[in-house]
């Protein structure tokens, strides 16, 4: 497999939402080469939708969005669509085709996008499921795998054409912790072991404190970003009582972690 080379984004002073009405306004930051970069905030703030407009699904109502330097919606659909084989994109539920098998959903863009013949496409979709640890379960249909297997399945399929960037919508959401935290360590091995740069939209706040080394924060009331910067230190710093009550809720809940739960668990 060919080691992708780190890419950088650079979103300039976006506005975005559907027809008339904007979700956000004014946001701008900038994901580093290599980083796991966070996209936060509440409920119906515009997180997924600014993905979106990262992948090109949406064009934004102003402002800009550099990849490497280059204008993406500045380009013509062709330059635009070959900016795009750059992306990987796992959506929230892993968006596999139902009528295909796991392995036949990762073969799906080499087929697509690609003239390797067949028992390349083969070699390469084992190897993709090997890496998320799915290899044994290519014949499986997706209404037979478990949810996080489907969410490895998708992002299998995301790593088929060797992606500089990996986008991720709510990697963890509705995944027990245990699966939570094995997707997290694999985000984690993609990053450290190919370079891969990754923006996740993610609530989750284990998730967030874990891997992610920089972020925005979205908000829903005010319409724009509402702090810049790593979950963990907004978590010790940020002052702004939304973000505050956002990375405080795990500090707020009753139980005792120290000692066993109910069924005298830990």
């Amino acid at each position: 497999m060919t080691e992708p080379s780190a890419a950088k984004i650079m979103a300039t002073k976006l506005s975005f939402g559907y027809g008339a009405r904007t979700v956000q306004d004014d946001v701008s930051f900038t994901v580093k080469p290599g980083s796991i970069f966070a996209i936060m905030g509440g409920s119906g703030c515009g997180k997924s939708t600014l993905m979106k407009v990262l992948i090109g699904l949406l064009r934004p109502q102003n402002g800009t969005v550099l990849v490497d330097g280059e204008d993406y919606w500045g380009a013509d659909e062709t330059r635009r669509t070959e900016i795009g084989r750059r992306f990987g994109v796992v959506f929230q539920s892993g968006a596999l085709w139902s009528s295909m098998n796991a392995a036949e959903n990762v073969a799906l863009p080499l087929r697509m996008f690609t003239k390797l013949d067949d028992a390349a496409i083969s070699a390469l979709v084992r190897l993709k499921l090997s890496l998320v640890g799915l290899d044994p379960a290519g014949a499986m249909m997706p209404a037979d795998l478990s949810g996080g297997m489907r969410k490895r399945a998708g992002l299998a399929r995301a790593l088929s054409l060797d992606p500089e960037i990996l986008f991720l919508d709510e990697p963890s959401a509705g995944l027990d912790p245990v699966s939570a935290k094995r997707f997290d360590d694999l985000i984690l091995e993609l990053r450290d072991g190919f370079g891969v740069t990754v923006v996740m939209v993610s609530h989750e706040l284990p998730s967030l404190l874990e891997i992610c080394d920089d972020g925005v924060f979205l908000d829903a009331e005010a319409h724009t970003a509402i702090a810049h910067g790593a979950p963990r230190e907004l978590l010790e710093s940020c002052s702004h009582p939304t973000v505050k009550a956002f990375m405080n809720r795990t500090r707020l809940e009753p139980a005792d972690t120290t000692k066993g739960g109910p069924d005298g668990k830990r």
